[in-house]
């Protein structure tokens, strides 16, 4: 863009974009629209334009002119340059009504007189939510070295964070902690383009009910930059130093990530503390009528659990309550079960249940995971789930009565659908972490007879965009 093009110009926002950014038309000419990330509508904002996509100019905030009255001081200094964080400049009420009006105008063409639309579910802490963090690892031309989160509209460039307020505060002590020992390191940032360098990202989880704590480093597998025993053994206590007086379980590990042209990625993890997974517990309300059951799940380094324990509580409680499982001899399908949290929650309110799995060491930790609460019987088919509901052993699997999907951002394939269709389920429970494709797939579900009966949006990510969605739909009959 020419300098005759107003690169840095006054703009009024006016709206949200679906990315959480405020939108409105620069001052000047009153045409352009123009998208500036950590804004809100009322603000008057001095923009630096950049790029032009889809008729709409990105654009990066130099400075608030006029404050919106939604605005607020943010808790975080790297607020505005890191891209953890979307809404911190707005209240965290402005947030969830953002975000229930949003579920609401994408439900809006399949809601009837019937469906029952819920208020959306805040969140127990709109702060130190969040159970397991990854971090990179980076450097520049001039040898700097950076480890932190990515910055917004950087590219991938990495800033050296100094606090972050979406986990315990401990975390930010490890990361502090590494960083000081990789300063003390001949030890080299990972450069994908030229597959040379050691160090990729720095991953931090832990068990929210349990404080078991795990760490992990995962490095290339080039084998000329391999880390020498005597790093790895100062790595291992630096991240001890790190913990203070932490007495509790602590796992430390580490991963290679091995990649060449033409071949599969390949993974490889060491342990070198502790045992290989941490321990989590769901305290999940399956019916208001009872006290809360307590589940227990193993989770590996690199197994997949919802970000926020606390939340995944309530998400899988109020979905399960919305289920309303009265039938004892119920069949119930749980697809992209992953780790099989959802299926062992329901376990014990019916007869059967059934998850098929992609990821095989995540089928592996699901049949650990049943086994551990008491729930041996519930079987995990491994593969992905148009072909497993297509294959021989499928038929011999007894049809459904429910089925629960939480499907991936992209929702459900069309042959997946078709399969719903055919399995004429009485109901379907749908969580997403995506509500335009979960949208798209119930209108694609209507024509075989089914009516949405439950919206419920739950808010899992505090101070960002992200929404996670409940929707139960059930059979009309002929």
């Amino acid at each position: 863009m020419s300098h005759s093009d107003n690169k840095i110009n006054d703009v009024l926002i006016t709206a949200w974009t679906k990315k959480g950014n405020g939108s409105g038309l620069d001052q000047k000419t009153g045409s352009k629209t123009v998208e500036v990330p950590f804004t809100a509508p009322g603000d008057l904002v001095q923009a630096e334009l950049s790029r032009k996509r889809s008729g709409v100019y990105q654009a990066h905030l130099k400075e608030v002119i006029t404050p919106s009255p939604l605005r607020q001081p943010a808790k975080c200094r790297h607020f505005g340059v890191c891209g953890g964080c979307r809404w911190q400049h707005i209240s965290y009420a402005e947030q969830l009504k953002i975000k229930e009006e949003t579920v609401k105008a994408l439900f809006l063409p399949l809601l009837d007189l019937e469906t029952q639309f819920y208020p959306i579910e805040p969140c127990v802490s709109p702060w130190q939510y969040r159970n397991k963090m990854e971090f990179s690892f980076s450097s520049d031309a001039k040898g700097e070295r950076y480890l932190g989160l990515i910055m917004d509209s950087s590219g991938g460039k990495v800033l050296n964070l100094s606090e972050c307020h979406l986990v315990n505060p401990w975390y930010i002590d490890v990361l502090t902690a590494v960083r000081d020992w990789w300063e003390d390191e001949e030890l080299a940032a990972y450069h994908l383009s030229k597959n040379t360098g050691a160090l990729r990202t720095l991953t931090v989880r832990e068990g929210i009910r349990t404080g078991d704590r795990m760490v992990m480093l995962t490095v290339s597998g080039n084998p000329d930059f391999a880390l020498k025993q005597a790093e790895l053994d100062s790595f291992v206590r630096t991240i001890q130093k790190a913990m203070g007086t932490f007495a509790g379980n602590l796992s430390i590990l580490l991963r290679i990530q091995q990649i060449a042209k033409g071949r599969e990625t390949q993974f490889f993890e060491i342990l070198l503390l502790g045992k290989d997974q941490i321990e989590e517990k769901l305290l999940v309300q399956n019916d208001p009528t009872v006290p809360p059951k307590l589940f227990s799940f193993d989770v590996g380094p690199t197994s997949f659990f919802q970000p926020n324990t606390l939340q995944a509580e309530r998400l899988y409680g109020l979905a399960i309550q919305h289920l309303n499982i009265t039938q004892k001899d119920a069949v119930v399908y749980d697809l992209y079960c992953g780790t099989g949290t959802l299926g062992i929650c329901v376990a014990g309110l019916a007869a059967r249940v059934i998850g098929i799995e992609i990821v095989p060491e995540a089928a592996i930790d699901a049949r650990a995971n049943a086994a551990k609460n008491g729930f041996p019987d519930i079987e995990i088919l491994t593969g992905a789930v148009d072909e497993v509901m297509r294959s021989e052993a499928f038929k011999l699997v007894p049809p459904p009565d429910i089925v629960m999907v939480d499907p991936p951002r992209v929702g459900l394939d069309p042959t997946t659908i078709a399969a719903l269709g055919a399995l004429k389920p009485q109901k379907i429970l749908y969580i997403s972490c995506n509500p335009v494709t979960q949208v798209q797939n119930i209108t694609a579900l209507k024509p075989f007879g089914y009516r949405l009966e439950v919206v419920h949006p739950v808010d899992q990510f505090p101070q960002t965009v992200h929404i996670e969605n409940i929707a139960i739909l059930s059979l009309m009959c002929p």
